[in-house]
């Protein structure tokens, strides 16, 4: 790249000798003007209005006019020598966030390189520094015959500088702006959104110039003596008579369009529910738990606990009474064992009887309870028969 430049930064009291060269090149194909009855080329003469002649670069210079049509000369020399401290040098003046910068204000961007052996130092510190803050700096500067304002940042290992328009030469949005008065639905939001996700990243790298691409074709088409490209089909436009409905078609050909990439949006797939699976939901959600067991389980435990409790308590009256019987005389033992016996098959079988009767329930409990008391008035009454049998 040719130097346009040569000058140094100005970082606090450290000076960074450095060379500005163009970091963007215009690839836009320029015409020519010509004569359309001969194809003569157009030519612009520099003309001296005074002489009425043509004047070579070498002789023409600078001037300023004023309102009055007064033209007053100004030098190379005469600029040079303004006491402007940015005459040779970029002088930085703060360091602020990138976000600060305002892109509106962002001009032509040019590369700064090290000039010389000394100054590699002090530009890698510089360098650094901006990495490692992720700050850019402002800086002043003097080219082609005005002072200006620049942005320094990195890109990979060099400085860049793009120069700044002044703030004051940013036009104001108040007469661009549309009408207040027209307000955008929420839905119409969500689909812009939508179109906007589907629509995904691009890489710039990818992207070109088209339009100089087909001015090429058509160059080399009369060149050859072809005829030139014919001109694609126009796509549908117009004007929007229906934004729901422009959005929802976007939204639709973005999608069938990152499809046929290979890119699709990863949208599931929504399968419907079969016939008959609710009913089988309401039956299994209806049908008794499995825990039902440990219910019906816990029940015959207590009826078998009441069984076994009555049969305790018929053998617990019976063997009272025959203890009351055994410690009379012995003549009483054979009526004792008659009645004993007696007693315990009938509490036996009131037992077993009240037992399979009641089933566990209070009802049987009470049943087998009052056969017991009568079982035990019918031994005593006996008990008191042969008593006086025998004392007779």
């Amino acid at each position: 790249m040719r130097s346009i430049w040569n000058g140094a930064i100005s970082f606090g009291l450290v000076s960074i000798p450095i060379k500005l060269m163009n970091a963007t090149e215009s690839h836009s194909i320029s015409f020519r003007q010509i004569h359309l009855d001969d194809g003569g080329r157009i030519r612009y003469r520099k003309v001296c209005e005074l002489e009425d002649t043509e004047v070579e670069t070498s002789e023409i210079g600078k001037a300023y006019e004023e309102a009055d049509g007064t033209l007053i000369p100004i030098t190379d020399e005469d600029l040079a020598a303004l006491p402007l401290p940015t005459a040779r040098t970029i002088e930085i003046v703060a360091f602020v966030p990138a976000d600060r910068i305002d892109p509106l204000q962002m001009d032509t961007a040019y590369y700064l390189s090290a000039n010389g052996v000394p100054a590699t130092k002090p530009y890698v510190l510089l360098r650094e520094a901006l990495k490692r803050s992720k700050k850019v700096a402002v800086a002043k500067f003097a080219l082609r015959g005005r002072e200006r304002l620049g942005m320094l940042r990195v890109v990979d290992d060099v400085i860049a500088m793009h120069g700044l328009l002044w703030p004051d030469e940013i036009r104001a949005t108040d007469d661009v702006a549309p009408d207040d008065g027209v307000t955008v639905r929420d839905k119409e939001l969500d689909l812009a959104d939508a179109l906007m996700d589907t629509l995904g990243g691009v890489d710039l790298d990818t992207l070109h110039d088209d339009y100089r691409e087909a001015v090429e074709e058509l160059i080399t088409a009369k060149a050859e003596g072809h005829e030139a490209p014919a001109a694609p089909a126009e796509k549908d436009g117009g004007k929007v008579l229906d934004l729901m409905a422009a959005l929802e078609k976007s939204v639709s050909a973005a999608k069938q369009s990152r499809g046929a990439d290979g890119e699709g949006d990863g949208d599931a797939e929504v399968h419907p529910l079969p016939a008959g699976r609710s009913g089988s939901r309401r039956s299994a959600r209806t049908a008794p738990k499995e825990v039902g067991g440990k219910k019906s389980t816990s029940t015959a435990k207590k009826t078998t606990a009441k069984k076994t409790a009555a049969k305790t308590a018929a053998k617990t009256t019976a063997k009272t009474a025959a203890k009351a019987a055994t410690k009379k005389t012995p003549a009483r033992k054979s009526t004792t064992k008659s009645t004993t016996k007696s007693t315990t098959k009938t509490a036996a079988k009131t037992s077993t009887g009240s037992s399979a009767k009641s089933s566990g329930s209070s009802t049987g409990s009470r049943t087998a309870a009052k056969k017991t008391a009568a079982a035990k008035k019918t031994s005593a009454k006996k008990t008191t028969a042969a008593r006086k049998k025998a004392s007779a």
